[in-house]
């Protein structure tokens, strides 16, 4: 099961259960209003704000640092390409025989980059793949080194090779990137907040004749979808919100590079 799947199986788990506390809340409520009708809100109040408001903020910082995160994935892909290209231009410092070879290596160096992500959600697949793209890697160094060392040119070793490096370095920081999320406990602490939320929203509408669905299945279904939000984001190759399409800028060098 992916992190996506994980993440619809929390949100739908949130919404039951929360299903369960605001109806639970509000047998309680009802029974407490039996036996103390002036007692039963005593203080309820204070406690509400400060559940909801610690949970309104934790909410708020989690969904801002996943769309953080979210914008820094697709801004390393451009830096990719953007690094990619330099040292594709910096070939032309070798001499033209050395040329085809090591331009034939970035193509597969590329297309490579690209399959990896094309992969997921099949980890096992996708880490074939960058096995794969590793291999290229030493053969572009070793390519490299061989045919400015045979050129005798100084800009080709000061230029080209200064180049490749942070082609490779970016690879290391983008997977980093993938794996950087918020600890499980804030996870946890949403979830145990959410209840806690539905438990208390549900003894306040205890004064109510009837119930009301329409908040009762409202509120449950904005929370579940928030949080399935939050951790749809924060997996941007698995669920349904998506960096494929920053992956265009890639697509569009290798179609220059042919």
């Amino acid at each position: 099961m992916n992190p996506a799947s994980y993440g619809a199986v929390f949100a739908g788990g949130l919404f039951l259960g929360m299903l369960l506390l605001l109806e639970t809340g509000r047998r309680i409520g009802r029974r407490r209003l039996a036996l103390d009708p002036e007692g039963a809100r005593e203080g309820l109040v204070v406690v509400e704000g400060a559940v909801f408001s610690l949970l309104g903020l934790l909410l708020a910082f989690t969904f801002s640092r996943a769309a953080t995160r979210f914008d820094d994935r697709r801004h390393l892909i451009v830096e990719e390409a953007n690094n990619i290209g330099t040292a594709w231009l910096r070939i032309d410092l070798l001499p033209a025989l050395a040329q085809p070879a090591l331009r034939e290596l970035f193509r597969q160096y590329l297309d490579s980059r690209l399959e990896m992500y094309r992969r997921l959600p099949d980890v096992a697949a996708a880490k074939a793949e960058r096995a794969r793209s590793l291999k290229l890697q030493g053969e572009i160094w070793s390519y490299a080194v061989a045919a400015c060392r045979d050129s005798g040119s100084q800009s080709a070793h000061m230029l080209l090779l200064s180049a490749l490096n942070p082609m490779f370095d970016i690879t290391t920081t983008r997977s980093e990137a993938m794996r950087i999320h918020p600890p499980p406990i804030i996870f946890a602490m949403i979830g145990v907040l959410s209840l806690s939320a539905a438990l208390l929203a549900g003894y306040g509408m205890a004064g109510g004749k009837s119930r009301s669905w329409s908040h009762t299945l409202g509120f449950a279904f904005v929370m579940a979808l928030t949080v399935y939000v939050i951790v749809d984001i924060e997996y941007p190759r698995f669920g349904l919100i998506r960096v494929d399409d920053a992956d265009r800028v890639l697509e569009e060098l290798m179609e220059s590079m042919k």
